[in-house]
């Protein structure tokens, strides 16, 4: 599996400076490769499908514009899910503060807990946020400590806390103990 994900990850370099050179397909064929993890990812820190699908959108105009910017093309999963990750908490910021002008939610509960029927899932989605995005991108999208420190603009022994937590409180939700 190591030498898959190398290979992707070259592979995803490759596309990225064809698309630092103006390569349009590049583009189109980066966007294909990276929509599945940055959906994924987005319905997992969002916890709900609402706003999922504006979120990856607003990343990837986002990222188009800034890439040229990127220096280091190896750095791009930390530096696409960086983006994503303030998309979604611009998101999570304007639910918030339309809840408070319309008074009409105290604590809506989360629609994903509703609908999924998992235990994974369930657990994923009772961790704060920032818990629940570290556990997502070691878990599911494999990025090292230092990647996701880098995605969520924190020191790394800050993303360390955030998965050893993560990995506490899944634990103890999945065996059925209390915190």
């Amino acid at each position: 599996m190591t030498a898959h994900r190398s290979t992707d990850a070259l592979h995803d370099e490759w596309l990225v400076v064809r698309l630092q050179q103006g390569d349009r397909a590049a583009a189109g064929e980066l966007a294909a490769n990276w929509q599945p993890r940055l959906m994924r990812t987005a319905r997992r820190y969002l916890g709900e499908e609402a706003g999922v699908e504006a979120s990856v959108q607003e990343s990837w105009v986002a990222i188009l514009r800034g890439v040229g910017g990127l220096r280091d093309p190896s750095r791009f999963a930390p530096w696409a899910f960086g983006i994503l990750r303030r998309k979604c908490t611009d998101r999570v910021r304007q639910a918030v503060r339309d809840r408070g002008r319309t008074a009409e939610l105290e604590d809506a509960p989360i629609a994903q807990q509703q609908e999924d029927t998992t235990a994974i899932r369930a657990a994923m989605a009772s961790l704060p946020p920032d818990q629940r995005f570290a556990a997502q991108l070691f878990y599911i999208e494999g990025l090292t400590l230092a990647e996701i420190a880098e995605a969520q603009d924190v020191p790394q022994g800050t993303a360390k806390s955030r998965l050893f937590h993560a990995r506490r409180k899944l634990k103890a939700a999945l065996s059925g103990d209390d915190q």
